[in-house]
């Protein structure tokens, strides 16, 4: 297994606290936790981390795509900016790789904040392969203006990704290179790899950490029957659901969300 170096935003913080690294989901990339990041930065004053996974928005492609080798990338790239300790928030994808990281490596994780996800198969509540299949047939004439060829791929994706906030998510990754539309995430390298994504490595040891999973009331990514999986691998885990909120917590609730966050964190 080989990791690749993550691109990364760093928003510096003062003080010698543990900064927060955050993992987004998948599809997604670190943008999607920017004003997440800077709300914390602002209100915290520690330095907070957003990270693109590989095969995802600036990251460099790669044809393997397990939990394993994506908390690999992570941990080379804390021992590379001489990171020896951190609060980990992963959404999603990023919670399950998140979650990895601390099982494998709990020296390297102060607390642990899983969003939305848990440590157990999410098979049953994908839509996820039918999403690939109508990205990869999306097809754009080269040269358009970027609007028109966003609103030909929204109109192309709209009879299989209904909603339309779902649609606008997918099309962030939608970029133009020399004059052709395509898209920046790896589809080859995730639809090969779907069944490892939706699922969660086997682990005997527990993480000792404070851990908050943290999901959408809304959402069904966090379920009763997940509890006692939860707390054979996280003990000190606390579970709580923002009122309202679909899978996608930061953008539904983002107040809610923040407050969340910041009470979990230890005190600057």
């Amino acid at each position: 297994m080989t990791a690749v170096p993550l691109a990364h935003e760093v928003l510096e913080g003062s003080g010698a606290r543990p900064p927060l690294v955050i993992l987004h989901g998948l599809f997604g990339s670190h943008g999607n936790f920017q004003t997440v990041a800077k709300a914390v930065a602002r209100r915290r004053g520690s330095k907070v981390l957003t990270l693109d996974a590989r095969n995802h928005g600036n990251s460099p492609h790669s044809p393997l795509m397990t939990y394993e080798v994506m908390s690999l990338d992570v941990q080379h790239l804390l021992a590379r900016l001489g990171i020896t300790k951190c609060i980990l928030l992963g959404h999603s994808m990023g919670g399950k790789t998140a979650m990895t990281v601390a099982l494998q490596r709990p020296d390297l994780v102060e607390r642990l904040i899983s969003v939305d996800v848990s440590p157990t198969s999410t098979t049953a509540v994908s839509e996820f392969s039918a999403y690939i299949s109508a990205m990869k047939s999306v097809s754009i004439p080269d040269g358009l203006p970027r609007s028109t060829a966003r609103r030909l791929a929204d109109d192309q994706l709209r009879p299989v990704v209904q909603l339309a906030q779902l649609r606008q998510f997918l099309l962030t990754n939608l970029v133009e290179v020399e004059g052709r539309y395509i898209w920046r995430v790896n589809l080859e390298a995730i639809s090969h790899h779907l069944s490892d994504i939706m699922n969660f490595p086997v682990f005997h040891k527990p993480y000792p950490g404070p851990t908050l999973f943290l999901g959408g009331s809304k959402s069904p990514y966090i379920s009763p029957k997940d509890y006692p999986e939860i707390q054979r691998l996280f003990p000190k885990a606390d579970i709580q659901f923002i009122e309202g909120a679909g899978h996608i917590v930061h953008q539904d609730k983002f107040e809610e969300f923040i407050t969340a966050i910041l009470n979990f964190l230890p005190p600057p």
